[in-house]
């Protein structure tokens, strides 16, 4: 009979010796031991950390907001007009579909080339472009648009555009 010969139990002695070691290690090794209690208050300490920095931060952008907003000199003030409203607003746009409020676009004193790259970026088309005679103003540069505001336009209008004679 050889060595690897089978036994009765249908085996070889390598495979019993085998058997054998794996029985003995399971019957010897310990099964791992988690501190679940642990890890659970580690990961609530740590959310609750991050909860507390964010609402932290929170509140000073809000705390600065408000302290800007009640600048001044203590009394409550009047809010203040978009720079569309004011007097010279004959060269501002009102640029709308971009945000939830137009943005206020004003090309006042800009040459012709730099009102056409504003328009590109606005994608806005270009008019009619005119002359006309103003006192302090500067040459070929833009006094009025139309339409202006306080009307919006959106991507594809058509603005007109005057220029200063001089």
């Amino acid at each position: 009979m050889s060595p690897y010969d089978t036994r009765p139990s249908g085996r070889t002695p390598f495979e019993e010796e085998l058997i054998n070691a794996m029985n003995d290690f399971a019957r010897s090794s310990d099964a791992p031991a988690f501190d679940t209690a642990g890890m659970v208050q580690r990961t609530r300490r740590r959310r609750t950390t991050l909860v507390a920095g964010f609402a932290a931060a929170l509140i000073l952008a809000g705390g600065g907001t408000a302290l800007a907003s009640i600048s001044g000199s203590g009394a409550s003030q009047a809010p203040a007009k978009p720079a569309a409203a004011d007097d010279d607003s004959r060269a501002t746009l009102l640029l709308g579909g971009v945000t939830k409020d137009p943005i206020p676009v004003d090309l006042s004193g800009l040459d012709l080339a730099t009102a056409k790259g504003q328009f590109d970026k606005a994608r806005l088309k270009l008019g009619t472009v005119t002359k006309t005679a103003g006192p302090g103003c500067k040459t070929a540069t833009v006094v009025e648009l139309t339409p202006h505001s306080p009307k919006i336009v959106v991507a594809g209008d058509t603005v007109n555009v005057r220029l200063c004679a001089g």
